[in-house]
């Protein structure tokens, strides 16, 4: 990790030196440890995610998958803008692969988030829109943990313009997507122009 590459504050470029090599779950893990995460203090969207899954894992890029690509699809995002860590923000639940259950990828490390994510977020401080997916992230972010994911989403305007509840983008949710046809069709006009606004505005 090249110091350029980030703010010259030496606190975050050692924050993120600890979380890059941290093997807190090590001996948990079904592959060696790879925290995988995308940062900078001048980022405007944080993303806050799962864990990654196998493929991620194996390169190292955050949603670097079909979860990925549908999720720069729901917000209008380039790939470019999308890596832009001056941009865009990507902390997950959990920053190392949590191996595969019978229903597909285990939950994140629950040692992960209590260890790093205070840290880190405390040194985001140009955050105008965040955007929390699926069930992990939104039971750490809101207080409010009773209702349902569906719930949570359908509720999206409580929070609006600087927080957006989202589902999980995997392939698996493809039935959900079909069963609520409003998200498509009244949310995602309005977090799309939300995003366009948030990434026009000076840094």
């Amino acid at each position: 990790m090249k110091r350029s590459a980030y703010c010259q504050d030496d606190d975050v470029f050692t924050l993120l030196k600890e979380v890059r090599g941290c093997r807190l779950c090590a001996d948990k893990l079904p592959v060696e440890p790879r925290p995988v995460l995308q940062f900078h203090p001048a980022a405007k969207v944080l993303i806050a995610g799962q864990a990654p899954g196998r493929k991620v894992h194996e390169t190292g890029i955050p949603f670097d998958d079909a979860s990925g690509d549908r999720l720069r699809s729901w917000l209008g995002m380039s790939r470019d803008v999308f890596y832009d860590e001056q941009q865009v923000a990507i902390l997950p639940m959990g920053f190392c692969y949590p191996g595969t259950g019978k229903s597909g990828d285990l939950p994140p490390r629950p040692e992960c988030a209590p260890t790093w994510r205070e840290a880190l977020l405390s040194k985001l401080e140009n955050i105008q829109l965040t955007l929390v997916i699926g069930q992990y992230a939104q039971a750490y972010h809101f207080a409010d943990n009773k209702a349902s994911l569906t719930e949570k989403v359908l509720a999206w305007h409580e929070l609006w313009p600087h927080v957006v509840p989202l589902p999980h983008p995997s392939p698996r949710n493809n039935r959900w997507l079909k069963n609520n046809p409003w998200f498509e069709q009244t949310l995602l006009p309005d977090l799309r122009q939300r995003v366009a606004e948030v990434l026009s505005e000076s840094h």
